[in-house]
């Protein structure tokens, strides 16, 4: 396994490309919402700046921080 952070695996055992490139937008979603830290979330947002940039999985990727920011409090 490299160790270039966007191959990382994060604590869950999936990377971030893992997460973020089925084809099936059911498993994308599925991936976002198995996320539960900020690190594993800034890492999946760096892939996808680097990668796809595509603003709809941005976009959910910028729900789930605010969720797990309003988990913090």
């Amino acid at each position: 396994m490299s160790n270039s952070s966007n191959l990382s695996v994060e604590s869950d055992g999936l990377t971030p490309e893992q997460r973020l490139e089925p084809l099936n937008t059911r498993l994308i979603n599925a991936g976002i919402a198995t996320i539960h830290d900020m690190e594993t979330l800034r890492a999946c947002v760096a892939y996808e700046n680097a990668n796809q940039n595509r603003t709809h999985i941005l976009r959910r990727l910028e729900w789930k921080a605010r969720e797990l920011r309003e988990d913090k409090e």
